[in-house]
């Protein structure tokens, strides 16, 4: 192993495994039920651990963030604002022109099918603009 490398237990992928477990609550079963809708949408993607710990999911550039506070789970799109979001996701970060974001409270029912459909236009826009992983 190079000195630069990461150890594997510093994988951010295991970094988000024990974020998730160390909540042990709603906010981390609302994390591992979106990650994993993530990876359905989008199989090649990235896990990255950035900022000192946000899990950030990548493909071609970054799809989105996940963010755990008291009251919600933050899943912030990148380039939101370029996607369409024919089923109103996006709840929140909405003034600006770049990012949006979809805030989950505690016993919110997220759309599946229009998270994974909102997953994979964030991935076609990446890929759209040439950028790398």
């Amino acid at each position: 192993m190079t000195e630069n490398a990461t150890p594997p237990s510093d994988a951010p992928s295991q970094l988000i495994d024990q974020r998730i477990k160390d909540l042990g609550d709603w906010r981390g079963a609302t994390l591992a039920q979106v990650r994993a809708l993530i990876h359905a949408a989008a199989p090649e993607v990235v896990e990255e651990w950035k900022w000192r710990g946000v899990p950030v999911w990548s493909d071609h550039g970054i799809l989105c963030t996940g963010e755990t506070y008291k009251a919600v789970v933050k899943l912030t799109f990148a380039k939101g604002a370029a996607l369409a979001d024919p089923m109103g996701l996006f709840n929140s970060s909405l003034e600006g022109n770049t990012r949006r974001a979809i805030d989950i409270p505690q016993g919110a029912v997220l759309d599946e099918a229009a998270f994974k459909a909102l997953i994979g236009a964030a991935v076609a826009l990446n890929r759209s603009k040439g950028k790398k992983g």
